[in-house]
């Protein structure tokens, strides 16, 4: 089935994107690999949500094996149609999908926020810690010249507009590709319900019943 093909694509994609969602938010902990201003808790509001490793990794895992197993996922069939299981399991991954979506939306919003309030640093302005950018409504990131207000940690406006622009993306295409298995799940069940229609119906004096619809379908008894 080629439906269960796409789905299964994009669940080998979710799960790398998944694993590089995790990195990078763990990374965000340890500005120029240090980690004392993590257990300091001198780093961005942000950075806590977890919005790498819960929103984009975890949340997405799920989705990603379940998409993976679809192709031959059956449901142990459906009255003796294989299509009829097919359907169903088709229809049931857009749930999962919707899954998929909160995850990577989380992601998304919670990456667009940390880049728009600026990092949390020690300002050479006002001699204390806090956050210095977070008036300008994004506007710093074009305002190298003041990137340098930041004493400490050391070029963390580079690193956190590094890693929060990469959670930003990574968080998109997650978005993009459980949305596409939304559509892709439902066309696949509907088609695979219409397809077995018409199968009964180019058979209508035979029916199948499976003895033991979970174990296979060998065994079956034939009406007439």
């Amino acid at each position: 089935m080629c439906f269960g093909k796409c789905a299964r694509c994009i669940g080998y994609k979710l799960l790398i994107l998944a694993f590089l969602c995790i990195v990078a938010n763990i990374l965000l902990y340890f500005p120029n690999g240090e980690t004392r201003f993590a257990s300091e808790h001198r780093l961005s509001k942000y950075v806590a949500c977890l919005h790498g490793i819960i929103g984009g990794g975890i949340l997405i895992f799920l989705p990603a094996a379940v998409f993976i197993g679809l192709e031959h996922d059956n449901c142990c069939g459906c009255c003796g149609h294989e299509n009829c299981g097919k359907s169903c399991a088709m229809l049931s991954s857009v749930l999962v999908a919707i899954i998929g979506i909160l995850g990577s939306g989380y992601c998304f919003i919670i990456s667009a926020l940390g880049l728009s309030h600026g990092p949390y640093c020690l300002s050479a302005v006002e001699q204390n810690w806090v956050y210095p950018f977070t008036n300008s409504s994004g506007g710093y990131l074009l305002e190298h010249d003041k990137w340098s207000e930041c004493r400490e940690p050391r070029n963390i406006v580079e690193w956190n507009l590094t890693l929060f622009s990469i959670l930003l993306v990574l968080g998109g295409i997650e978005l993009i590709l459980c949305s596409i298995q939304v559509v892709n799940g439902f066309l696949g069940g509907i088609c695979g319900v219409c397809c077995n229609r018409e199968e009964v119906r180019s058979n209508p004096g035979e029916h199948s019943v499976p003895l033991f619809p979970c174990h296979g379908s060998s065994s079956e008894v034939q009406f007439q």
